[in-house]
């Protein structure tokens, strides 16, 4: 005994490296206390030996009976299987622990093939039942010695169990995942021990892990890169991790291959069970580290903070934009404000300078009809009324005045009528354009009685046919949309043609249509003078002789000289009637008080009989278009 305390020691494996846990073992030998009396469950067990009731129990434990090694710790035979096919569901704490049977309790999964082999090789060897033969000769009595031999024999068995099954892969992953393991996890702890809660769990829990190594949960300081690989590699883990189950099916035990199937099926579906429950643990591990990881609280409020600062960034450019954008759309208002007012105060002086110029025309006017009055009513050298009228039409406001002054200065009727017959001559010839075109409104008197319109145009230059084939060819080539067209097609015809000739040539010469516009002229020259009719019919006429002249109120056929009287009255000249056609072209239809302002451009004539003079014109036009 002293030798064996003096050999008393603490040992370890090489493989322990640093900052992992150390297990400790004992290398003494063995050390049976025959003097030590029973107690607690042995000493029940040795009470009913004496009372003699232990007969059952000892068939009992005849098939299972409690082994000590040398090292202090108790064994159960491996459990066997039921007729049935279903393994016996023996409690977990009656398992032999195969490491320690070896002497691998320190490494246990950690262990290697090689050391498995090894330890098996020398545990074998000194628990072989041949070399226990002097254990049995301290046995007093015979049943004492085959109890102790069976003792021994089962212990081998039990080496030897072990050694099988931690030598074959497929029975020590098994076996591994059985063993003994804390699956606690972690819901909730403080952030300044979140390192310390959930580092070991982690750690504890790799060593399911199919890829090696683990990733380590590292620390505060560990970057952020680190961190999303740490929960990267957890989120995906996968685990070679078996799950037996107590009543799983032994196939060894099936009657047929069809029952072998079934077997295999219900074990599937077992193991399929504890996977998913398996999966459901780790990812609740993973979840739960998450939510409380330092790291990724701060990374989440930073996160937070710049999704704010850039929502208000975006808010604080949109009010910028929407702002810049209302004060375009008030500068463009006031802009165009301004452009209005100045655009309508432009109007409304030049429609005051207009209306001040209308005035100062009609006042001027006004001034020359009272001034020429008495030349008129006494024919003066042949002026009349329509000459006054023409002056005034054709005259600007300076001119009038200039006429007006001129006229008041000379107090003789003859040189007032020389004054007017000289002003119609200046008129005329300076209403003479080279378009043969009449300016303000007023039609000249014609230069010859028989011919209407043609002494006041011009003459143009027939059209060859080699010009009018020109022209067709260059409104060929020259299509509408052409910039320029017919400037271009004057170009192209190259004799001097005006643009206004081109133009009016393809009314006329290119399309063989006549001029409209002398259309009602050629009219005026063909017709023939209506037949003056004198009325059958009487009428009652109430005359007031002024001056002591009585009264007469009777019955008087209308004669000839009141005939004469009424038909003066609807006598139209040459130039009143140009003036009627000029007036009816310038204001048409949908103008505004249309007749009073032909009225106002006729010299001499009423609205009514404007209006009478146009149904005349009109139906004898109808009848001579139709004849």
């Amino acid at each position: 005994m002293d030798a064996h305390v003096t050999l008393l020691r603490i040992t370890y494996s090489p493989e322990i490296v640093n900052s992992e846990a150390i297990y400790v073992s004992s290398n003494s030998f063995p050390v049976k206390a025959v003097n030590f009396e029973p107690a607690g469950h042995s000493f029940h067990t040795a009470a009913l030996k004496a009372l003699g009731l232990d007969e059952e129990e000892e068939a009992d434990t005849d098939d299972q009976s409690v082994l000590s090694d040398d090292k202090g710790h108790s064994y159960m035979p491996s459990s066997g299987y039921s007729s049935k096919g279903k393994k016996k569901s023996g409690n977990e704490d009656n398992q032999q622990d195969h490491y320690a049977l070896l002497g691998l309790g320190h490494l246990r999964f950690l262990a290697t093939e090689e050391q498995i082999r090894k330890s098996y090789r020398e545990t074998a060897l000194k628990h072989h039942p041949d070399k226990q033969a002097a254990l049995l000769l301290a046995e007093e009595t015979e049943e004492a010695k085959q109890a102790k031999k069976d003792e021994i024999e089962a212990h081998f068995k039990s080496i030897q169990e072990a050694y099988e099954v931690l030598i074959d892969p497929v029975k020590r992953r098994i076996y591994d995942s059985t063993d003994e393991f804390d699956d606690e996890i972690p819901t909730d702890c403080a952030p300044q021990d979140f390192f310390k809660v959930f580092g070991p769990v982690f750690l504890r829990n790799g060593r399911w892990s199919v890829t090696q190594p683990v990733p380590s949960l590292g620390d505060d300081n560990s970057s952020l890169a680190e961190v999303d690989s740490f929960y990267d590699f957890w989120y995906y883990f996968k685990s070679w991790r078996e799950f037996p189950h107590a009543d799983e099916f032994d196939l060894e035990q099936a009657e047929s291959r069809d029952h072998k199937r079934w077997m295999e099926r219900q074990n599937a579906k077992l193991g399929e069970k504890a996977k998913r429950e398996e999966y459901v643990r780790i990812r609740s591990l993973v979840d739960n580290a998450y939510k409380k990881d330092p790291r990724i609280l701060r990374r989440k409020e930073e996160e937070k903070a710049e999704k704010q600062r850039k929502k208000d960034a975006k808010i604080l450019a949109k009010k910028r934009q929407e702002e810049e954008a209302a004060k375009a759309v008030e500068e463009e208002r006031r802009r165009k404000e301004e452009e209005e007012k100045r655009a309508a105060e432009a109007a409304l002086n030049q429609k005051k300078l207009k209306e001040k110029e209308k005035k100062l025309l009609r006042k001027e006017r006004t001034r020359l009809r009272s001034l020429s009055s008495s030349i008129v009513s006494k024919k003066v050298l042949g002026v009349s009324g329509d000459d006054v009228e023409t002056l005034c039409m054709s005259l600007e406001t300076e001119k009038l005045r200039s006429l007006c002054d001129e006229l008041e200065k000379t107090g003789e009727d003859n040189e007032r009528a020389e004054i007017l017959k000289s002003a119609l001559r200046g008129d005329d010839e300076k209403k003479q354009q080279p378009n043969g075109s009449v300016q303000n409104g007023a039609m000249p008197p014609p230069a010859k009685p028989e011919n209407t319109l043609s002494g006041y145009e011009k003459k143009e230059r027939p059209w060859d046919k080699e010009e009018i084939e020109m022209l067709r060819k260059g409104m060929q080539k020259y299509p509408k949309g052409t910039s320029r067209r017919w400037e271009v097609i004057s170009e192209y015809i190259g004799t001097g043609r005006s643009v206004e000739g081109i133009l009016k040539a393809t009314k006329t010469v290119l399309l063989q249509k006549p001029d409209s516009s002398k259309a009602f002229d050629s009219f005026l020259e063909k017709r023939k003078p209506a037949p003056v009719i004198s009325s059958p019919l009487t009428t009652r006429q109430d005359r007031e002789v002024e001056n002591g002249t009585p009264t007469l109120t009777e019955n008087v056929p209308i004669s000839g000289p009141d005939v004469a009287s009424s038909s003066t009255e609807d006598v139209w000249s040459a130039v009143q009637e140009r003036a009627l056609i000029q007036a009816l072209k310038t204001f048409p239809k949908e103008t505004a008080q249309r007749w009073e302002r032909v009225a106002a451009a006729v010299p001499g004539k009423t609205v009514n009989q404007c209006k009478k003079k146009f149904t005349v014109m009109k139906e004898s036009f109808r009848s001579q278009k139709s004849t």
